[in-house]
């Protein structure tokens, strides 16, 4: 049998019973993400309102009675639902969904039958698989290359469609009907349980499917496809937006438009340019201050070399600097007879250090610092006896 969620994608709460509720553990990514086992409880509801994950839609977020279900997975003809609240056995419960959440997938699973439905109409593009991400979706097609021509004329005949108000039904057929064979789809899982559920955009596309779509076309607002990218061996992955994300991604664009507006001082339509300059000059000033720092460098070790102060020993750090300015002074002091001990970067954060003299006293010192040659440059903030150039 079909879940409730899958019976009406738009009911938000109803009320079941609790068949079992058994100790269990759920492996998660945490906030470092890292894995965390949390320790909870596996509930399994006479039906439910929220959507196992399955068919490349993530499942449904929601509550039985108040309680957080973490994760809601299928097992045959059954959900479990995961919570970290026992649940008693037989008590009646009420299960809300995260209907934002819901509403989300609803029509971004609808707006991938339209366009894998489109897209096999106009080119014979076939859809191999899909996934509906937590920012944007990706078909995968089974094909090396899409034009930019064809990804135009896909977005362009789905969004006829979408302002055509077309139905979405959802049937379910026995296994032995005749139709089942003139049904799109991609096989069974192995584990499938009762009838087959038959997704139908009228005049479009009928195709077996287990998740939550919407009733009509109209409720997917608009879809913008964003473009394609090289998938696996021989496939390209269509990237898409429908419904509210289309608007929240719009939010977003405009927002860094109008940053970039005040940054650059110059309107949208010449960020672009803007951005080329600001490139072009940086590269600039980076090779002119690479040379300076050369030069600077052969400077600091003739200084040092020609100091009345001089000792054969060199403990000297530089703010700005990298491993090619330590080394160039190591060069051009020499280190058979000099003990060199260079520093750069922010005292206050990670640098760079270069440890370098007579072997004795490289050896000696150098395990002190996790070091085993007699020259290396290491990443380590700077010791504060150094001397500040």
């Amino acid at each position: 049998m079909a879940f409730r969620c899958q019976r009406d994608s738009y009911a938000r709460e109803f009320a079941t019973t609790v068949v079992s509720c058994r100790p269990a553990e759920l492996q998660t990514e945490g906030s470092n993400g890292k894995k965390e086992v949390l320790s909870g409880f596996q509930v399994v509801l006479e039906d439910t309102l929220l959507f196992p994950e399955g068919g490349g839609q993530p499942d449904d977020h929601g509550t039985i009675d108040g309680v957080p279900v973490l994760r809601v997975t299928r097992r045959g003809a059954q959900a479990d639902h995961f919570t970290q609240t026992p649940l008693t056995p037989g008590s009646e419960v009420q299960v809300r969904v995260d209907w934002e959440r819901r509403f989300d997938h609803m029509q971004q699973h609808s707006g991938q039958h339209l366009i894998t439905a489109v897209a096999d109409h106009l080119f014979g593009l076939k859809t191999t698989s899909w996934e509906l991400g937590r920012l944007r979706s990706v078909i995968e097609l089974d094909s090396p290359s899409v034009t930019t021509e064809q990804v135009a004329a896909i977005e362009q005949s789905v969004n006829e469609k979408i302002r055509d108000r077309l139905p979405v039904n959802v049937r379910e057929l026995s296994l032995d009907d005749p139709e089942v064979e003139q049904v799109r789809g991609r096989g069974l899982p192995d584990d499938h349980a009762g009838p087959i559920r038959v997704v139908t955009i009228k005049g479009v596309d009928s195709n077996m499917c287990c998740g939550t779509h919407v009733s009509n076309l109209s409720d997917l607002q608009v879809i913008k496809i964003l473009g394609t990218e090289k998938g696996k061996k021989n496939k390209t992955n269509l990237i898409f937006l429908a419904g509210n994300r289309v608007l929240k991604w719009m939010e977003r664009s405009h927002g860094t438009e109008k940053a970039l507006t005040s940054l650059l001082k110059c309107g949208a339509e010449d960020h672009v340019e803007a951005v080329k300059k600001l490139q072009n000059s940086t590269k600039l000033l980076q090779k002119s201050n690479l040379n300076l720092l050369r030069d600077l460098a052969v400077h600091v070790a003739h200084s040092l070399r020609n100091s009345p102060d001089w000792g054969g020993v060199v403990a000297l750090h530089r703010k700005e600097g990298d491993s090619e300015f330590m080394n160039i002074i190591a060069n051009e002091i020499g280190s058979e007879e000099t003990f060199l001990f260079l520093t750069v970067g922010d005292e206050k954060g990670a640098g760079l250090f270069l440890l370098a003299g007579p072997a004795e006293a490289v050896e000696t010192l150098g395990p002190r610092l996790g070091l085993d040659c007699k020259c290396r440059v290491a990443a380590l903030p700077p010791p504060p006896e150094i001397l500040e150039l």
